[in-house]
């Protein structure tokens, strides 16, 4: 097994530091930083920095990717609904469940914890919200209803009206 990374290894502050510094200096000039380090009482090499820069630089870039598509694709098909965020709690629970069955006891239990309480606090609010938007497409429909039957509209009609609003399937 290879030794732990010194870059992993350094006192939060520093790391943070260092983060920003690699952004800066667009993953770039290891040897200023290794001896910014080495000022700083800590000895890392330019080849260690430039390791853990390019995997760095690499997660930076998948999460910018990604954060870009998921734009896109609520852009293109938005999620009034929450589906996208159910499936995610579920996908989420699925993981937590099967790493649980994988750590034959050797499970940090406050961790599981804590993520199955923001898990379920999450679903909670989700299922709330949900509530309030057919509640709310609900009365809008109703609204529509009175208006539409007032201006002499057909029953037809105000039908066809309730389903686009409710967003029910003909």
């Amino acid at each position: 097994m290879p030794p732990k990374s010194k870059v992993l290894a350094l006192p939060a502050e520093v790391k943070a530091w260092l983060d920003q510094a690699l952004i800066e200096n667009n993953f770039s000039q290891y040897e200023a930083l290794s001896s910014a380090l080495a000022e700083r009482g800590h000895s890392i090499g330019k080849s260690a920095l430039h390791e853990y820069g390019q995997n760095f630089e690499d997660r930076l870039s998948a999460l910018r990717t990604a954060s870009e598509q998921a734009k896109a694709m609520v852009a293109a098909a938005p999620d009034d609904e929450g589906a996208v965020n159910e499936a995610l709690m579920r996908l989420v629970q699925e993981q937590i469940f099967n790493s649980l069955m994988a750590q034959d006891g050797k499970v940090d239990l406050p961790k599981v914890a804590k993520a199955v309480a923001e898990l379920s606090r999450a679903s909670v609010v989700q299922k709330k919200w949900q509530t309030e938007v057919r509640t709310k497409a609900e009365a809008a429909a109703q609204a529509v209803e009175k208006i539409a039957q007032k201006g002499g509209l057909s029953a037809d009609t105000v039908a066809e009206m309730r389903r686009e609003i409710l967003g029910v399937a003909k």
